[in-house]
């Protein structure tokens, strides 16, 4: 192996570049405040669009989106390998930017490949298999985004990151609301959405990474910025990455299983039903996921220096957890009819029971997003995979079960049941006393998690 094939062992450290010559970073607090921005309106818009469907057209073209997204996530999720994350938590520049990106554009053209797959074999309706089909190959347009953005996290600069978003969301949007208006399919308005991520990437996104990159000199070779694919740093950089990628395909199968079973055993209308309730607790997951991502470097630092502090910090962040989930609950059972009508129409309304359990099993995964926050903390890493597939296997079973008896209601006792048996594991786990020692790969995990905010969606 030559020498440009070899990862950098000791890069260099932001005090020994030039200034003139680096991307001045924002301060931790600037950081913050733009990324939870630039998500709440992200978010609202993806929100926006499941009410816009729900208004505009039936709850089966809702269904038809929502499978879509659910179909390509789990692929997805797994061969983006948390890539982003690893580039982000790369601080002595053993790999670069290149070597991410080349890596990203091999998994997200087999991720293409598997969802076509699945969209031309999985017995669907030429409409849904479509629908399937440009959500995949918006999703790879988004994963080649997330790997610009990983260089962007790197250089702390997660204003262009929300920037980004706050674009992209509000846009497909729009587009989707127009082009469904003015045809009536969603197929065309998921190709709306698929031009304007393809737009944001090559404008903005590929904008701000050469500009980045022009700005940061290369420690492997200097200033030589071109793109060169290094086949043995390849391999180690996904062997690196592959237990982040099945982690994260275990998390999200665990939201997506039942989504799944309710679109074979129940239709795509139900489908449309369930996930626009779903997705209502989207907004208590953005300001959990900003609080994890924030307290995750302190719980680290009081875990080494001061167990103590550690856990009463746990404690304080499981009590706001709680709370959240408790509020979420109350509003579901009091004003459950009202606001899903007002969301949506009155027939959503009619399902107000399995949106109080949703919202019940939201209120749990909460709190197990900030049990992980401290698992992660505490180095409790190989543990959580495990965790993820005893969870799955229960989510798997119960929905099997609970979907083809109780219909909607079902799915969420599956989900709320699932979500309780994460509970407990995280519960149980936490108690258990560490063994003494910490090998070098659990550092490695626990950085990249915490980076990620890996943590439970919930339902």
């Amino acid at each position: 192996m030559g020498k440009a094939d070899q990862p950098l062992k000791s890069g260099l450290s932001p005090q020994e570049l030039p200034r003139s010559r680096m991307v001045p970073p924002l301060s931790l607090r600037s950081n913050f405040a733009w990324t939870l921005a630039g998500n709440l309106i992200y978010a609202g818009s993806q929100w926006g669009v499941l009410i816009m469907l729900a208004k505009l057209g039936s709850a089966e073209m809702v269904g038809r989106f929502a499978l879509g997204l659910a179909v390509g996530a789990p692929v997805m999720m797994f061969t983006n390998l948390q890539l982003r994350a690893l580039q982000a938590t790369d601080a002595k520049g053993e790999y670069r930017f290149w070597d991410y990106f080349s890596l990203r554009l091999i998994t997200s053209a087999f991720s293409l490949c598997v969802i076509g797959g699945i969209a031309a074999l999985g017995g669907f309706q030429l409409e849904a298999a479509l629908v399937i089909l440009i959500i995949g190959l918006a999703k790879g347009v988004e994963s080649v985004s997330d790997s610009i953005h990983g260089l962007l996290q790197k250089n702390e600069r997660l204003d262009l990151i929300a920037i980004s978003k706050m674009i992209k969301g509000p846009l497909s949007l729009l587009a989707i609301w127009r082009l469904v208006h003015l045809t009536g399919s969603i197929v065309w308005g998921t190709i709306g959405m698929l031009a304007v991520w393809s737009f944001v990437v090559l404008i903005y996104d590929a904008y701000n990474a050469r500009r980045v990159l022009c700005l940061t000199p290369d420690p492997i070779r200097g200033d030589d910025k071109r793109p060169r694919t290094r086949l043995a740093v390849l391999r180690r950089l996904t062997w690196l990455a592959l237990p982040l990628g099945f982690v994260s395909l275990l998390d999200s199968l665990n939201v997506n299983i039942p989504r799944y079973l309710v679109e074979r055993r129940l239709g795509e209308a139900a489908l449309g039903y369930y996930a626009a309730m779903a997705y209502i607790m989207v907004a208590g997951n953005m300001v959990v996921g900003a609080l994890t991502r924030s307290a995750s470097p302190r719980l680290a630092r009081y875990h080494v220096t001061d167990p103590s502090a550690f856990r009463r910090l746990l404690w304080r962040l499981l009590g706001l957890g709680a709370v959240l989930g408790g509020a979420g609950l109350l509003l579901a059972a009091v004003l459950g009819q009202p606001l899903l009508t007002l969301l949506y129409r009155p027939d959503y309304a009619k399902h107000a029971d399995v949106f109080v359990w949703l919202m019940a099993a939201s209120g749990i995964g909460y709190v197990v997003r900030f049990l992980i926050c401290g698992m992660t903390a505490s180095r409790r890493i190989k543990a959580q995979a495990p965790l993820y597939g005893v969870t799955l296997l229960a989510t798997a079973a119960l929905s099997w079960v609970l979907i083809p008896r109780y219909g909607l209601l079902g799915a969420a006792w599956a989900v709320c049941a699932a979500m309780t048996v994460l509970l407990l594991g995280a519960v149980a786990i936490t108690l258990t006393k560490p063994r003494a020692g910490v090998n070098q790969e659990d550092n490695a995990l626990a950085e990249t998690q915490a980076a990620a905010g890996l943590v439970a969606e919930g339902p």
